[in-house]
């Protein structure tokens, strides 16, 4: 029995409860009729006959009044359902099954049909877009967990490598240290260096100076001996002519000739010493120029050895302050490591917590497509 057979039942139970009743005061009215005193007979059943007409007839009026109000529910009810009211029934048992793909009859709008035909469309859509959206947000959260993942490796790796990189400054580091110690001691040494070589050619040049002087009294000396030489050449002229003339004397300038002659001995003995004594300053003064010559040439050699202590005091000098510099600088790209280090930890941990996030969202993402899974589009 479907929906309408059950409306127009329960429409027709009342007329046939009215037209029992009637039926009921008919027999009443007619058994009290045929049981009543003879005397009244006539007028009661005159009475009865009258109040059995009226109550068929109002029976009659009931029963139409009830047919045309079930005939005009039915349609109303028809009018508001769009459609046999059991299938609106089975229609919501299979939306609520989550099957949204079933097939509803086209109906008037407004109508109950009508509204179920919209509300599985809109569903339909809705879900699809759902199912659709859940299905790329897994695909892209499991892309995202994949990239995290390997974020998370490159991570790992950047962190080992700056860890080795950092173990590597510092060993350069402290070789720069003592690089820079070492310079600063060398530069101390060519500077204690750079002194001796002055000290030393300041005493080359007092040696020069100092040959210079003899060279100078050497000349002095060799000047005085030509001064004897010629003295002892005169005397010797001297006593040749008194010689001369003791022998012109005679016996009485016999004594003056032995005279002359000891005085032109001792005046030849003193040339041949000037003349030894000058071959002797001649040498000396010849060794002396020698020696002043290579005092000379060690000077030159000594400013030339100064010249070039200073310039290694310099350049040392230049690489002490770079030694520096680069000690300094090292410093900053030690800590400058150490800061990536710890930025390359808090990326992992962000790596790690985005991976983690991923999974959450792929895991929520396959749920919510299972959830839409259920209906049937």
């Amino acid at each position: 029995m479907n929906y309408t057979q059950k409306l127009t039942f329960s429409m027709l139970v009342p007329t046939v409860m009215v037209a029992g009743a009637g039926s009921a005061v008919v027999l009443g009215a007619w058994w009290i009729q045929k049981e009543a005193a003879a005397a009244q007979a006539d007028a009661i059943a005159g009475y009865l006959t009258i109040g059995g007409w009226g109550t068929g007839i109002l029976t009659v009026i009931c029963v139409l009044a009830c047919l045309g109000m079930t005939v005009w529910i039915r349609r109303t009810a028809l009018q508001v359902l769009g459609g046999d009211p059991s299938l609106a029934s089975d229609i919501l048992a299979q939306m609520a099954g989550g099957q949204l793909d079933c097939r509803i009859p086209a109906a008037a709008p407004g109508s109950l049909l009508n509204s179920l035909q919209r509300v599985a469309t809109t569903l339909t859509t809705t879900l699809g877009a759902i199912g659709q959206a859940s299905g790329r947000v897994a695909t892209v959260s499991q892309e995202i967990a994949h990239d995290n993942l390997d974020l998370s490796q490159r991570t790992d790796q950047t962190m080992s490598q700056l860890i080795h990189t950092a173990q590597q400054v510092d060993a350069v580091t402290r070789n720069v240290h003592a690089s820079s110690e070492s310079a600063h001691h060398v530069t101390t040494m060519a500077r204690q260096a750079c002194e001796v070589a002055t000290r030393g050619g300041q005493a080359v040049g007092q040696v020069v100076n100092t040959m210079q002087e003899i060279n100078q009294s050497s000349q002095k000396i060799a000047d005085i001996i030509s001064v004897i030489d010629g003295i002892a050449f005169q005397t010797n002229i001297l006593a040749l002519n008194a010689a001369v003339e003791a022998a012109r004397a005679g016996e009485q300038g016999r004594g003056f000739a032995v005279v002359a002659s000891e005085v032109r001995l001792l005046a030849g003995r003193s040339a041949q010493a000037a003349r030894e004594i000058k071959t002797l300053i001649d040498t000396s003064v010849s060794k002396v120029a020698a020696g002043s010559s290579q005092v000379q040439q060690a000077l030159s050699t000594m400013d030339d050895i100064v010249s070039s202590v200073h310039q290694v005091s310099d350049t040392v000098a230049g690489i002490s302050a770079s030694a520096t510099e680069q000690a300094c600088g090292m410093a900053e790209v030690n800590s400058a490591i150490h800061s990536l280090e710890s930025l390359a930890r808090q990326n992992e941990e962000t790596a790690e917590r985005a991976q983690a996030a991923s999974h959450t969202l792929q895991e929520q993402a396959t749920a919510l497509t299972q959830s839409v899974g259920v209906f049937r589009l």
